[in-house]
């Protein structure tokens, strides 16, 4: 009996690895890209989720978005500036898309990477 116990509690530790982390889901970042724009999220947040010095209220999302459970968490039941996006108005499906593409947005360049501001006179 304890064997099966062993057994099932590493299948539940796997499942949640694998799923639970919100980071195994197939989602694309290429359709996350559309529904970001299609659903406004750029115009307080930009285009690439760097936020907005203009709209206070828009966050930075990317790059290094927070765990996909908080994210879904936020948009779901805000009680902030921004209004909640419940499922009958965003599928999970695209929540996980915007979620992707926010993942796909690499960290921008170091000043040091860029050669005019990394000069010393």
């Amino acid at each position: 009996m304890s064997s099966m116990r062993v057994y099932f509690s590493s299948a539940v530790v796997a499942a949640s690895l694998i799923f639970g982390a919100g980071a195994a889901f197939a989602a694309s970042a290429e359709k996350g890209k559309a529904a970001f724009v299609s659903n406004g999220c750029w115009q307080c947040h930009g285009f690439d989720g760097q936020g907005s010095a203009i709209t206070s209220n828009g966050k930075v999302l990317a790059p290094d978005p927070m765990p996909y459970e908080t994210f879904e968490a936020f948009v779901r039941g805000t009680n902030r500036a921004m209004p909640p996006y419940r499922e009958a108005i965003l599928s999970k499906v695209d929540l996980e898309d915007i979620y992707a593409y926010l993942q796909s947005i690499p960290a921008g360049k170091s000043f040091k990477d860029i050669p005019m501001l990394s000069q010393h006179e």
